[in-house]
């Protein structure tokens, strides 16, 4: 593999999305690269570093900034047998895909039975000050919209099973990578290459007093906040999504009819956010074990700001999401 993974003990989120990717197209020769960058310059975050060496330039193909023609040419692509990975450099470029996307990759099975294996990767979020157009959360966008799964790795030891089974779905998949965890997040041990199970959520923190729904950034942070909460007496179960599409509800469910209570935590802003859909569902599932209404924590309905002190007070912050975690537990 391009970085030696296989043999290494310690790696980071961004390793490992390199290693899902390097792990696949030297597996199946059909799986290409294509995207802004991806080659010669080893991609915005220099996760294909090395690849165009490796794989040459018609698996790792450099485009023009034109996302709109880079997504049609992959759906071509796909209906011809092979498997796109397409490279958005910023998820917020993605809004000029959007109707290849929606009115192509999404529908295409629904109308045919055919298959349409996309795989689009997309660097998000904020905390880096890039300002309002290189920090935007973008998965409730396509969550309303039937035939696109999307994924959400929230922990490095997951991210490359997860890319692995969704470059091997049949149909589209936006795959939402954080950008602040890519160098900030380890995993110990050596990288998974299996393919997890789309669609599966993960209990990663045991609890009893109170359930947190997270996914993404949001699993690091409600870790961190259930650590010291311990210290207070609140027992915090913390659920990662992995995949906001499916939605693994029963999951959830499950853990709100243990604990009585829910809070919802993620980096999208909270008007419209999927906190709203999981809180529906927890309401509509398992209203009669509540004992307390279900909470959201997410971001301010603004513009994601350039200036740090800005952005730091748009987004959920470690104070915000203990004080919801400790109302909802101890009302």
């Amino acid at each position: 593999m391009l970085s030696d993974l296989a043999d290494k003990n310690d790696y980071t989120y961004l390793d490992a999305v390199g290693a899902g990717l390097d792990a696949e197209m030297d597996r199946d020769p059909d799986v290409f690269l294509i995207g802004e960058d991806v080659g010669q310059f080893g991609g915005a975050f220099k996760v294909t570093k090395g690849f165009l060496d490796k794989y040459g330039p018609k698996r790792v193909v450099d485009t023009p900034i034109a996302e709109t023609g880079v997504t049609g040419l992959a759906a071509g692509a796909a209906l011809v047998g092979l498997k796109p990975v397409v490279e958005f450099q910023f998820a917020d470029f993605i809004s000029c895909a959007f109707d290849p996307i929606i009115n192509v990759l999404s529908r295409h099975h629904w109308r045919t039975g055919d298959a349409m294996p996309v795989t689009m990767r997309a660097p998000f979020g904020a905390r880096l000050s890039a300002g309002p157009t290189h920090s935007q959360s973008v998965e409730s966008y396509f969550a309303h919209v039937p035939g696109i799964k999307i994924v959400m790795p929230g922990l490095p030891e997951d991210v490359a099973p997860l890319l692995i089974a969704s470059i091997r779905d049949k149909n589209p998949v936006l795959f939402l990578e954080n950008k602040y965890l890519y160098r900030r997040l380890h995993g110990q041990g050596k990288v998974d290459l299996e393919p997890a199970e789309l669609g599966k959520a993960k209990v990663v923190r045991e609890g009893t007093d109170v359930t947190l729904v997270t996914y993404s950034a949001g699993v690091h942070q409600g870790l961190e906040v259930a650590e010291e909460l311990a210290k207070d007496g609140i027992s915090v179960e913390v659920i990662d999504l992995r995949t906001v599409v499916p939605l693994d509800i029963d999951t959830v469910v499950e853990s709100v009819k243990k604990t009585s209570r829910a809070v919802i935590l993620h980096e999208a802003i909270v008007h419209l956010g999927m906190g709203a859909e999981i809180s529906s569902q927890i309401q509509e599932k398992a209203f009669w074990y509540l004992d307390q209404p279900v909470k959201r924590v997410g971001a301010l309905n603004i513009p994601v700001p350039s200036s740090p002190p800005l952005e730091q007070a748009m987004i959920p912050q470690p104070e915000e999401i203990a004080a919801a975690l400790k109302e909802v537990a101890r009302a």
